[in-house]
């Protein structure tokens, strides 16, 4: 039976995150998209990984399969210690709620809100008491104080996205996806964010799995896995770490 009930802690082996023998099929009928087909993964806390790869090998599709948003066709995802498909649809709510951020190449803002309201809402459906005040920090730590009242539309590229991660960063996750985090920004203003994530991981001891097609800042992490049609071809399980 799946539950609501969380217990968060890290597997048997110290692990934050395992996949093991993960296919994930997409479609209906006699012939299912094969997306993921026999994947496995883990990630200790606070370690940062690269998921490289061409189009369409599957990168996107685990990081949802990570965050409890695809199901898996067979395989066992476990994240903090929880066992993703013995958990209901509320269950896997509390868990994104309390332990994952997630970055998108699209900054994801609600234009009818501030920045500041933006930041607040993840922490304010989380019942955070005080989801104003830690909304703020938030965005004062990525350099946006002077921002609070402005509204998405008022913001540039870059002031977006570092919303977007002071979103992330807010509920104080112990593990950050980012899709293609500067895809839709230029060069420089893309650095300065990709060094604003790896010191907000940090300083927060959060693990990064991180999609990316640049060479160079796939580097940066300590791990990269390379995929290709939705397998592992390099740098998986566990992975050769790099200090």
């Amino acid at each position: 039976m799946k539950t609501s009930s969380l217990s968060l802690n890290t597997g048997a082996a110290g692990d934050l995150l395992r996949l093991e023998d993960v296919h994930l099929k997409l479609g209906s009928g006699s012939r299912p998209v094969n997306i993921l087909s026999g994947l496995s993964l883990t990630v200790a806390p606070g370690q940062t990984v690269s998921i490289v790869g061409p189009s369409g090998s599957g990168k996107t599709s685990l990081l949802m399969v990570i965050a409890g948003l695809e199901t898996v066709t067979s395989g066992n995802v476990t994240l903090c210690g929880q066992d993703l498909a013995a958990l209901d649809e509320d269950g896997l709510a509390l868990l994104r709620r309390d332990t994952v951020g997630i970055v998108f190449q699209s900054f994801h803002l609600i234009p009818t809100m501030t920045a500041l309201e933006n930041v607040a809402v993840p922490l304010e459906l989380g019942g955070a008491p005080d989801a104003a005040e830690r909304a703020e920090q938030a965005l004062r730590d990525v350099g946006l104080g002077h921002r609070l009242q402005h509204y998405p539309g008022q913001l540039s590229g870059g002031e977006q996205q570092r919303t977007a991660l002071a979103r992330a960063f807010a509920v104080r996750p112990r593990l950050l996806l980012a899709d293609e985090p500067t895809g839709n920004l230029d060069g420089e203003t893309g650095a300065r964010i990709i060094d604003l994530m790896f010191a907000l991981a940090a300083d927060h001891g959060a693990a990064l799995v991180l999609v990316t097609h640049d060479p160079a800042l796939a580097a940066r992490c300590a791990r990269t896995v390379r995929m290709e049609s939705g397998r592992l071809v390099d740098g998986g399980p566990a992975g050769p770490a790099r200090s």
